[in-house]
């Protein structure tokens, strides 16, 4: 079954970005397969390679784990079987192109794929090639990086979670903390919120968090009627590349069409993100440029023979290198509704919460929900990760049976720790394992409340006034209407 199975398979695994970690390689080692009994025909398949999620036919082995997981899990049968006898392969489902399938980009049917038949668009050619933009000496290269990319980079390096920390992997011109963002993201959006809560004309509730650009194609995609019920706040790393190419390049001095913005993304979707035209809002091109995934680093690293163990911790740069708790809890599932509702509820109260009161919206189960007392005021959350869960939670919605004020979705479950740029583990789910080291980062943080954080408190003085102000709506939020699923 194996030499069949190798007969039908693309065999160039030097090529391949699963070579070292695939499961038909290893079996192949395992049953001494050193030559082949069949005349080898892989297929072929003409595939838009521009597309953020490539798929490889002749990789493919019929698993059926990508129809698996994309039906049972986030319920959006984008796989299915297709022709017949030998010629069975998986592809996308209804004879339809991958573009116009309605595919959240969640990535879980990369993560399942026990070979390279599914992976992420690869832009590290961006940056690498002779022309890319580590070649150009007048760029200015500007790295963030996301908090669930910390809890994983080290995986797939050998590291011990002790040793791979996040200021291990600064080795950029500049190299910001996503968490900053997240921090900044926490301040637009908890504000909206209450001025949604307080005042029914500035917006439909529940107000849906907007940071997973996977759930927000899913809701465009399935539900576009509730697009009025997202936030309008951007994504982490895209607030945080609109701040660099306009607040970082009027304080340090820099051209900021001479700057190159790099995320380090836990995620595939990003990929999307950034090339939606209207969230691009700094005008100076792209806000973030190019969108590489924790296994794109990795692989770079590798390519570059660091000995990461003993490479020195480096500190982020300034001024977004300061970032709390509160941000580095945004890549669990949970951790954005508990970030927020701690701001919120200074900003109801006028002092702090205990900075774990709102544990409850914590955990793996795919679909949390809690009543919060905010001076007087009873705020109904739910928290849902995966997009099966989040279709069960919306028809649940639409049938009257349960009513919220404000809800956390990520595509991914888990939450961005188990995301589908994360480095790949086949038949284990490490997102709890990521999370848990998240919440204990938030634990040991000197600062646990996005308010608190000093450089946003200096970037509102210096640059965008108060949350929601006129600059902060120019640059941090952006109208999801204003673009549509193909």
């Amino acid at each position: 079954n194996a030499q069949l199975i190798l007969s039908q398979h693309d065999c160039h695994c030097p090529t391949c970005t699963r070579s070292g970690n695939c499961n038909l390689q290893k079996l192949a080692n395992e049953l001494g397969l050193f030559k082949l009994d069949y005349a080898n025909h892989a297929p072929k398949f003409n595939w838009p390679y521009d597309f953020p999620l490539i798929r490889e036919a002749g990789k493919c082995i019929k698993c059926m784990r990508c129809i698996q997981i994309c039906d049972k899990v986030q319920d959006l049968h984008v796989w299915d079987l297709s022709k017949t006898g030998s010629r069975t392969t998986v592809g996308v489902s209804y004879n339809r192109m991958i573009e116009r399938a309605g595919c959240s980009l969640c990535g879980q049917c990369i993560t399942h794929c026990p070979t390279g038949a599914l992976r992420s668009r690869d832009d590290t050619e961006r940056l690498l090639s002779h022309d890319g933009a580590f070649a150009d000496k007048e760029k200015v290269t500007i790295v963030q990086v996301a908090p669930a990319v910390r809890a994983a980079w080290g995986e797939a390096l050998g590291l011990e979670r002790e040793l791979a920390t996040p200021e291990r992997l600064v080795s950029a011109d500049y190299v910001f903390d996503t968490d900053f963002g997240a921090d900044l993201t926490i301040m637009e959006e908890g504000s909206e919120f209450l001025e949604r809560l307080r005042d029914p004309s500035q917006g439909p509730l529940p107000l849906f968090t907007s940071c997973c650009p996977g759930w927000v194609r899913f809701l465009k995609s399935q539900y576009p009627e509730l697009t009025p019920h997202l936030s309008t706040a951007k994504s982490p790393h895209q607030m945080q590349g609109a701040m660099t190419k306009t607040y970082i390049a009027e304080k340090l001095g820099l051209d900021p069409d001479k700057i190159v913005n790099i995320s380090i993304m836990p995620c595939v979707a990003k990929k999307h993100e950034a090339a939606i035209p209207n969230i691009n809002d700094a005008g100076h091109g792209r806000d973030v440029d190019i969108v590489l995934t924790t296994r794109e680093i990795v692989r770079m690293i590798r390519g570059d023979h660091l000995d990461v163990a003993n490479l020195p911790e480096t500190p982020f740069d300034d001024p977004f290198g300061v970032a709390t708790g509160a941000g580095v809890i945004f890549g669990a599932t949970g951790g954005v509704m508990e970030a927020a509702l701690r701001t919120c509820y200074y900003l109801v109260t006028g002092k702090d919460p205990y900075p774990d009161a709102f544990y409850m919206v914590r955990g793996l189960e795919g679909w949390k929900e809690a009543s919060i007392d905010m001076a007087g005021t009873t705020v109904r959350v739910a928290v849902v990760s995966g997009l099966g869960n989040a279709r069960r939670l919306i028809e649940a919605m639409k049938r009257g049976e349960v009513q919220y004020d404000f809800v956390e979705v990520m595509a991914c479950p888990g939450g961005c720790a188990g995301g589908g740029g994360q480095p790949i583990h086949d038949g284990q789910e490490l997102a709890k394992v990521r999370g848990d080291n998240l919440y204990f980062l938030d634990r040991t943080s000197a600062i646990r409340f996005s308010h608190e954080n000093p450089k946003v408190q200096e970037l509102y003085k210096e640059y965008l006034g108060k949350p929601l102000s006129h600059r902060a709506h120019e640059l941090l939020h952006t109208d999801h209407q204003g673009w549509k699923m193909p």
